[in-house]
């Protein structure tokens, strides 16, 4: 079978051989309603990216926000996505949720956040058809295997981005921990993942303003599990997004 190349935040994304269409059992999963606030989902694991609105919660987003340490993008030398492990891989081999259960990060995802779900025909992990509320966009998908690239894998804080704050310097095994763990990964619309490429959120937010201040309270929780800078722009919009 053959895997379809797709440029997402970065870096290719390899996609999973693609079905001709939806078959298998159907299960209930996550919901637009269900979709969870990033503060109350510190590891990733639960679906969707709420919105934050609460002025408690902002604050809270604020506090979050203001522990993330700062310096200047370094060079893109040297980078390849193959730094950080092949898509998607279930062997990350730092204990992050999910990781070698049987099922590849990316269909691990599209489940987590999918609604109406059906696998294709004798599995219990590859995806063939999903609902999915995209948070980045506020539109409904109704996504197929057979037309992928429609829904996309996010990495947050883009792997190209996380090289050129420090990822360079770390061991092969931590970079793909932050490329398949679920706190750094959102299914979205591919063609706005697409345009997000490797930015920071000085220079990307969702068009969705209503989870702009989830997003960036989501880019901070990645940035400060695995002890990586952002810019000063970038952090300086983060607070924006969240009052500040």
């Amino acid at each position: 079978m053959v895997a379809t190349g797709v440029l997402i935040a970065g870096c290719k994304e390899v996609a999973s051989p693609v079905d001709s269409g939806p078959s298998g059992s159907a299960v209930a999963t996550a919901g637009d309603g269900r979709a969870v606030n990033p503060l109350n989902n510190p590891d990733g694991t639960k679906p969707g990216l709420g919105a934050i609105t609460s002025a408690a919660d902002m604050v809270k987003a604020r506090s979050l926000i203001e522990k993330v340490a700062t310096k200047g993008r370094g060079p893109k030398t040297g980078y390849e996505r193959s730094e950080f492990g092949y898509a998607w891989m279930d062997s990350a081999p730092g204990g992050i949720p999910f990781a070698r259960n049987g099922c590849d990060s990316r269909n691990d995802l599209l489940k987590r956040d999918g609604e109406k779900v059906r696998f294709r025909a004798g599995s219990d992990c590859v995806v063939a058809s999903m609902t999915l509320h995209d948070p980045y966009t506020g539109k409904t998908i109704e996504w197929i295997k057979s037309h992928a690239t429609t829904v996309q894998i996010d990495h947050v804080m883009p792997l190209s981005y996380d090289w050129q704050m420090g990822a360079a310097r770390w061991t092969k095994d931590k970079r793909e921990d932050i490329a398949n763990d679920p706190l750094n990964l959102i299914p979205v619309d591919g063609p706005t993942n697409g345009a997000k490429s490797d930015s920071g959120p000085a220079t990307w937010l969702p068009p969705n303003k209503q989870i702009r201040c989830s997003y960036v309270v989501r880019f901070a929780q990645v940035s400060l599990k695995y002890d990586l800078p952002v810019t000063v722009p970038d952090k300086r919009m983060m607070l924006t997004q969240c009052g500040g």
